[in-house]
């Protein structure tokens, strides 16, 4: 008895349903003539905003960076240090890892640099800072940022001109202060260049945004040389200050080698024919410095060829599997998908308002009677 009730109950339920969504269906076709005009604002509304977006191209840039990792006596420096007889071994330890690509890529001095690089604009050439700056912005952006556009201009006329034209393109390290058009052009230019990398393969992909598709290749190609620049010069900088480091030393122990050999020589010159006990001393005590600061000179010598070989061992090597290629076709939503996604909304909005909106509205009005 339990299971024939139960087997009724549900198919009680199923027929609801299907009454619910029968209902439901010939409400929608009720009003079908409002869904009519809803469509038509929708698509209406769809053009005008596929209209007003400025058409973006991207291109993508692809770098496969071999890094020179740990190498023992395998590499170069190993092998200097085992030619040379010297104890000098490299660790190669990384002073900076490509990992770090996408934050050397958004941070603010890297942009800085790009701000002074020319690029083409139809048949003349201006800098990217002045480019950003020509860039179109769609129509309500400027109804939004009216009220600030009043307020910056009422803050011109009591601040000193000069101050807004400070360039940091060339930064040399310390603090950073920028205005706000600066701000604004670095924060767009962090939205719009972008570094992934793969951890397991490690490659790296920089990708570049602009309206113009010339001047994104462009970018995009300046972007991918300067990273390879940075990663160049942080994985060496530790060994070129070594470098410089010994070549010092080893110009003081050449010197002082020198010296020793020029003492040793005038003094056996003047004390040649000298059978002393005292002169003899003397020249096997000036004749042992002049050892003792050979092998010192020699070991630094030594030293220094292997640092030298080890900075060519820490630098890496790039390889371009993807150059920057002139995209022909804009990228993100084309005019068909804000079309069709508006003219669906629309509708959609239009079904919710007039099935369940009205009602709960007229429910609220009665209730509050």
């Amino acid at each position: 008895m339990d299971g024939e009730v139960s087997g009724k109950s549900i198919h009680k339920n199923s027929e609801d349903i299907e009454i619910d969504l029968m209902e439901i269906f010939r409400k929608i076709i009720a009003i079908r003539k409002t869904l009519y005009k809803a469509a038509v604002i929708g698509l209406v509304i769809g053009i005008i905003v596929a209209f007003s977006i400025p058409r973006k191209y991207t291109v993508n840039v692809t770098l496969s960076p071999e890094m020179g990792n740990s190498k023992g006596g395998n590499g170069l420096a190993g092998l200097a240090a085992s030619f040379l007889g010297s104890n000098v071994t490299s660790d190669g330890t990384d002073a900076l890892n490509a990992s770090l690509s996408s934050d050397i890529v958004s941070s603010t001095p890297f942009l800085l640099e790009l701000f002074d690089m020319n690029v083409p604009i139809d048949s003349d050439t201006i800098t990217l800072k002045s480019y950003l700056s020509e860039q179109s912005s769609p129509w309500w952006n400027y109804v939004i940022g009216f009220p600030g556009m009043i307020i910056g201009g009422i803050r011109s006329l009591f601040t000193d001109k000069e101050s807004e034209n400070l360039t940091n393109s060339n930064w040399q390290g310390g603090t950073i202060e920028l205005t706000e058009k600066e701000n604004s052009k670095i924060n767009f230019l962090k939205e719009n260049i972008i570094a992934t990398i793969d951890k397991k393969t490690v490659i790296t992909r920089v990708s570049v945004t602009l309206q113009n598709p010339k001047v994104a290749a462009i970018v995009a190609d300046s972007v991918s040389h300067k990273l390879q620049k940075y990663i160049i010069s942080y994985r060496t900088s530790k060994s070129k200050e070594d470098c410089t480091y010994l070549e010092k030393l080893f110009k003081e122990r050449q010197q002082e080698y020198y010296a020793a050999q020029k003492k040793y020589a005038s003094y056996v010159d003047t004390h040649d024919n000298l059978i002393l006990q005292s002169v003899r001393t003397e020249q096997e005590r000036l004749q042992n410095d002049v050892s003792m600061a050979y092998q010192i000179y020699s070991q630094v010598a030594s030293q220094l060829q292997v640092a030298r070989a080890k900075v060519q061992e820490e630098k890496p090597v790039f390889a371009v599997v993807e150059p920057a290629v002139v995209p022909l076709y804009p990228s993100g939503m084309g005019m068909k998908m804000y079309v069709i996604l508006s003219v669906f909304v629309a509708v959609f909005f239009s079904i919710v308002w007039t099935l369940f909106g009205k009602g709960l509205l007229n429910n609220l009005k009665n209730e509050i009677k």
